[in-house]
């Protein structure tokens, strides 16, 4: 098993993942835009490097941790000096949530230098990654995902092998997103409704998130809405429009006709000009409330 690998992009997601790593005996090479940022995790033993190329060697495993398409694509197609270094048998352990679009025209450009891409993006919030409790979906040439698969049950309470198509684990991470930001914008509407006709949203918290809808996402951004838990972030606004434009244009791309997904694009598109953007996915619901002329 790898022990040594690289880890590109640190933050509120990938810090406590690499932590996790260390914890597991990993030893880590680690680089983030912002150099300060690594100095809990070389303090529990993990190397920082000065460029992305040196956080690769010959064969070896990269792990990235990015915000989105862009950062990625600059990383490790634009600038390949990642993928070069990595050279024949090595493998990159994409773990954002980005396109299938990206993730496919990844992997086509790494299997030119023999590099096997492997996508792995993550199911859970920042206290998730802390305690090792990410649901995973992964998918990859067949030799780099159990070449990887040590890495990721150190990073998650489960695994889901959805085969080689390098697309489909993102497509399941787009579609798990969908279901996600269509409960959140459902609450938001329904607890607006309650509160205007006279029902505290903490009851509906009480009693429907405790049985019919009784899961961990009624729960905790239920719970969040009903409490109005708007503005410490778990999950970015910011990123959840990110994620809504990529079901959008994914979903075009592939002739699928997704109305609600506009309808999400343009929620989250009112709470970012409304300035709520670095605020928690719940401040969606500030939408609803204003609707409904609320406070």
């Amino acid at each position: 098993m790898d022990k040594t690998i690289g880890f590109i992009g640190v933050g509120a997601m990938g810090e406590p993942m690499a932590a996790n790593l260390l914890k597991a005996g990993y030893r880590l090479r680690i680089y983030n835009r912002t150099p300060g940022k690594i100095d809990r995790l070389t303090g529990m033993g993990a190397r920082g490097v000065k460029t992305t190329a040196d956080a690769g060697e010959p064969g070896s495993v990269v792990v990235t941790m990015l915000a989105n398409d862009d950062a990625l694509m600059e990383v490790m197609l634009h600038d390949r000096s990642v993928v070069e270094k990595l050279g024949k048998g090595g493998v990159h352990l994409s773990m954002s949530t980005v396109s299938p679009t990206t993730a496919r025209r990844l992997a086509d450009d790494h299997a030119k230098s023999g590099v096997a891409y492997v996508s792995a993006p993550v199911f859970g919030r920042p206290d998730a990654a802390a305690a090792a409790k990410l649901w995973i979906p992964c998918s990859g040439p067949e030799a780099a995902r159990k070449r990887v698969k040590p890495i990721l049950d150190a990073l998650g309470q489960g695994t889901y092998d959805l085969g080689e198509d390098t697309r489909a684990a993102n497509v399941m991470k787009l579609a798990g997103n969908f279901l996600l930001l269509s409960a959140v914008e459902a609450m938001a509407e329904a607890m607006a409704f309650s509160e205007k006709n006279g029902v505290d949203p903490g009851h509906l918290k009480e009693m429907l998130f405790e049985t019919l809808f009784a899961c961990p996402v009624y729960k905790g951004y239920g719970g969040g809405i009903a409490e109005k838990r708007f503005e410490a972030p778990g999950f970015k606004l910011a990123l959840g429009l990110k994620d809504a434009g990529l079901v959008e244009a994914s979903a075009l791309a592939s002739d699928v006709n997704m109305p609600f997904a506009d309808v999400l694009v343009r929620r989250l598109a009112a709470a970012m000009d409304a300035g709520h953007g670095d605020w928690d996915l719940t401040a969606l619901a500030l939408e609803s409330r204003k609707d409904a002329g609320l406070d």
